[in-house]
């Protein structure tokens, strides 16, 4: 499933070809994904302007003009990928299943083989309380993000720091890779109990995510099955991964062999002898 960094990816690449431009048209090819597509999406947003792209957690909220907001989750396998200079309504693949017209002749094209993500419609102002994102946890790009908050919200917490990390009620938008990754980066075991992470552990934790994050974006996401940027360009990142996915190889620091574990059904990465 795409983290953070690849929705990142694809809010950039749709804000550089999509703000501030109209919607001209929508075609509903399925309306059957993960949720339904709201049967007044093509009339609430026909003729309404893109005045901006944001993320929240692993969503897209792109707002109109009109006060209306077209929430977006990739799901699994899902793509928005923009099609210059061709105004064709209809569908162009198999697994297309909504289609933006806009202004400036271009496409932006949904597609979803597995139709795990969604496509939804809600007002902006009361955006904050949308069922999907009202529990959503802390954002980790922000200046608020720091050691005193990832203490704050592992307080208590009797769980691995690993499964913590991983629940978008406490913050949002991480995934297995660069959870694995950033925990290289801190230094902490996937085992450790989450609440034992204050002080100086929190500090450093919160500055790895920030720069595991801020990497992979810089990098285009990351690249192992499905994502693409709406250019349709790969992800880079993967080929930076210190410990995910090399069970058996190194480690980039003392060069003992990384392992890898099962934790709540997710594998995890990491060197035994550098995180403790």
């Amino acid at each position: 499933m795409p983290e953070l960094p690849e929705v990142e990816t694809v809010r950039r690449g749709l804000a550089e070809v999509m703000e501030g431009i109209a919607i001209v048209d929508v075609g509903i090819h399925r309306s059957d994904l993960r949720r339904q597509v709201p049967k007044c999406l093509g009339h609430a947003v026909r003729g309404g302007v893109l005045t901006e792209i944001r993320r929240r957690a692993k969503y897209l909220e792109l707002f109109l003009d009109n006060g209306n907001v077209i929430l977006v989750h990739l799901g699994m396998s899902g793509r928005m990928l923009i099609d210059r200079k061709n105004s064709n309504i209809q569908p162009q693949s198999k697994h297309e299943h909504i289609t933006f017209l806009m202004g400036n002749s271009n496409a932006i094209r949904f597609s979803d083989p597995r139709r795990f993500g969604l496509v939804d419609l809600c007002k902006a102002d009361g955006l904050e309380n949308h069922p999907l994102l009202k529990k959503l946890g802390a954002e980790p790009l922000t200046d608020a993000f720091d050691g005193r908050c990832v203490a704050r919200l592992l307080k208590g917490r009797k769980t691995s720091i690993k499964s913590a990390l991983l629940n978008q009620h406490i913050i949002a938008g991480l995934g297995n890779i660069y959870v694995c990754e950033a925990l290289w980066m801190a230094r902490l075991s996937p085992r450790r109990e989450a609440s034992t992470v204050r002080g100086k552990r929190a500090e450093t934790l919160a500055k790895a995510i920030k720069i595991v994050l801020t990497d992979a974006i810089a990098a285009g996401g990351s690249t192992l099955r499905d994502h693409l940027s709406p250019g349709g360009s790969l992800g880079y990142f993967q080929h930076s991964f210190k410990v995910y996915g090399r069970d058996n190889e190194p480690c980039p620091s003392c060069r003992r062999r990384l392992v890898r574990i099962q934790q709540s059904g997710r594998s995890s990465f990491f060197c035994p002898s550098c995180q403790t």
